[in-house]
């Protein structure tokens, strides 16, 4: 394998000049999976050149069955070149190749296309680069019967590693650090080693964000190392052209079905609404709004409901990671029919954003009632590409093991990493095997320890009451109360005249007076505005109360018609009260000690999943004795007033 690549990055190297090291992969990349299909297909071209001319003018599904059956492959190619006739006419290569790819069957031209090879391979002609590069591409054996697959497949995931490498680019959009993806892996597959290292088993897995492919692949080899004999489907869909050009090329050169990798924005395209899969992996993009994509998705919620992928609701539209995890929940299995489990890694702000009846709080209470979460695994900082904020690994899956049912499991791996000794982009730190070991041990061991923690589902539920206290307000008319009066908007829509007879009207009120009885005070007002001649019609009555109005604690309690206390919003609070908990018993022993007067408004309860993770691993790590601080002070005082000495002589 290494000699196959080293042998194709020589001939990248020898680009060098007309092309930058970051555009090595847009040839070698392309150049790597037309050489393999050449190889591919090599065995059966003469029956497909037979085929061809036979079923030029049928139907076009007709033509592709008898073609691809002909070529005994998913995809074929009508056109007579191939590398070795290629590079015999020198002259006319650059033509040539175009009749050569417009040949192929148009699920494998799509590939070049989004790769937008021609303009690559125009690039390539005009700097005199295209048969020195052709020539050797053809020297090199990819047939089947000398590279395998499997083969085939781990020289392309290097040279997928070489050029993101050597790209000018962040990585971090198309790229999931390998490691981070081996423990993904690992901790989908730790509890069902049993089940999947039998003969005979049949299983797919799905990336909704699948980029260049890096997670399929590593599952696909992951798999394959624990039973040669598994069939796997790998599904993927990626926005990205080139992102998706490179996924299903690698699909392809894995002998996986070249139409299972879709070009499209999940969101938005769902290339896969009929299907559902055994397992799920996905590293959706961090902080991204999804303002395109808002009207296609709340139509979807507001139409489906619980029959689309967003039921339960939708998060702010500053951050869209959460609508990929509705969307892998959706495609899981009946419990049923096996039931899956997905894995996806999120930023912080899924765990904890949103306060209760908000979309972020809707969704993980509906995840937490349904029992779908597993584990979350808290990562260390720095591990990514282009961001070094904190990420989790997200378990979730609807066939949980008895012991783990209504129960959510905490790891705590944020401390597990190792240092690079070169930073790439904002990654400072990767995981090593024995951390990714220890992490996949306390996950299948599911004790509850020190980075272990072990949590009932309705430890992350609360209701969010509304705490209510009474308007108690005085009032007085002094100038300034007065004059606030005549700056709300409803008194200056007034006609100058009721605007002259209601100010007459507070005039004729002492000022010295205190009220503190609201229907003693709009007694004493109506007597006044109706001396001058005016009616204070309800609102008007209302407003000038307000603003004349100031919070009083001795004042009395003003009611409603019911007798029942108004709520003074000013003092209006909430307060969480734990799932578990009765909410009388809340409000006896944390508010009414301190508001004896404070009732609950019921109707305003909402509830609201929160899963405060860092909460559950802190350590108190209590302060320094004073004493030792003042040495240390002491000392650096010391050292100062040394320096300040050499310095005077």
């Amino acid at each position: 394998m290494l000699n196959h690549v080293n042998f194709i990055w020589n001939i990248a190297e020898s680009l060098r000049g007309p092309f930058k090291p970051s555009e090595y992969g847009s040839v070698v990349l392309p150049f790597t999976v037309l050489k393999r299909l050449d190889a591919v297909l090599a065995d059966t071209k003469a029956e497909v050149l037979n085929v061809a001319p036979t079923v030029a003018t049928a139907p076009e599904m007709l033509q592709q069955m008898k073609l691809t059956e002909a070529a005994g492959h998913q995809f074929y190619n009508t056109s007579p070149f191939d590398f070795a006739n290629l590079v015999a006419d020198a002259q006319d290569l650059r033509a040539n190749l175009s009749s050569y790819l417009a040949g192929f069957s148009s699920n494998v031209r799509d590939i070049f296309e989004r790769f937008e090879f021609d303009k690559t391979l125009n690039k390539l002609a005009e700097k005199n680069k295209l048969f020195v590069v052709t020539e050797k591409f053809a020297q090199v054996d990819f047939h089947p019967r000398t590279v395998s697959n499997i083969q085939m497949g781990l020289v392309f995931e290097e040279l997928i590693r070489w050029a993101n490498e050597r790209s000018n680019e962040t990585a971090g959009d198309h790229y999931t650090p390998r490691e981070v993806i081996a423990l993904m892996v690992q901790l989908l597959f730790a509890l069902d080693d049993d089940a999947l290292s039998k003969p005979g088993v049949v299983r797919s897995i799905y990336d909704p964000t699948a980029g260049t492919g890096g997670m399929l692949s590593v599952a696909d080899e992951y798999l394959r190392r624990m039973n040669p004999g598994i069939q796997l489907s790998l599904y993927g869909q990626d926005y990205n052209d080139q992102s998706y050009a490179i996924c299903k090329a690698d699909m392809v050169i894995k002998g996986q079905d070249v139409d299972n990798i879709a070009l499209g924005d999940t969101l938005t395209e769902d290339a896969f609404d009929d299907k559902k899969f055994d397992y799920g992996l996905s590293n959706p993009p961090f902080g991204v709004d999804w303002k395109d994509q808002r009207t296609y998705v709340d139509g979807e919620h507001s139409k489906l409901g619980f029959n689309g992928r967003f039921g339960p609701g939708t998060p702010a539209v500053s951050d869209g990671a959460m609508l990929f995890l509705l969307h892998l929940v959706s495609k899981m299995r009946k419990p049923e029919e096996g039931g899956s489990r997905m894995a996806i890694v999120l930023n912080g702000s899924p765990l904890f954003s949103g306060g209760a009846g908000g979309g972020e709080s809707n969704i993980r209470k509906w995840l937490l009632d349904n029992d779908l979460v597993e584990a979350i695994i808290g990562l260390p900082k720095d591990m990514f590409y282009n961001t070094g904020i904190s990420t989790y690994i997200w378990v979730l899956t609807n066939r949980k093991d008895e012991d783990r049912k209504g129960r959510v499991q905490l790891i705590d791996g944020r401390e597990m990493f190792t240092k690079l000794r070169k930073g790439l982009g904002s990654k400072r730190n990767e995981l090593s095997p024995q951390n990714i070991e220890t992490i996949v041990r306390l996950y299948a061991g599911f004790e509850d320890g020190e980075q272990s923690k072990i949590l009932r589902n309705e430890d992350f539920l609360y209701r969010t009451i509304t705490v209510e206290r009474p308007l108690k307000l005085n009032w007085q008319a002094t100038p300034q109360r007065v004059d606030a009066v005549f700056e709300v908007k409803a008194i200056q829509k007034l006609s100058k005249t009721n605007a002259a007879a209601l100010r007459a009207a507070l005039d004729r009120l002492s000022a010295d007076t205190v009220w503190k009885n609201r229907a003693a005070f709009q007694k004493v007002l109506k007597d006044a505005a109706k001396a001058e001649g005016l009616a204070l019609a309800a609102p008007l009555l209302k407003t000038v109360t307000t603003e004349l109005g100031e919070q009083d604690d001795t004042a009395d309690i003003c009611a409603d018609v019911k007798g029942n206390p108004e709520p003074d919003a000013s003092l209006r609070d909430t307060e969480n009260v734990p799932w578990d908990e009765d909410v009388d018993a809340y409000v006896s022993r944390e508010v009414l000690p301190y508001a004896p007067d404070a009732w609950v408004d019921h109707s305003k309860t909402k509830e609201g999943g929160e899963i405060p993770f860092t909460r559950h691993f802190y350590r108190y790590i209590p302060p320094r004795p004073l004493e030792e601080i003042d040495r240390d002070l002491d000392a650096v005082m010391d050292q100062l007033r040394a320096i300040l000495v050499e310095v005077e002589q």
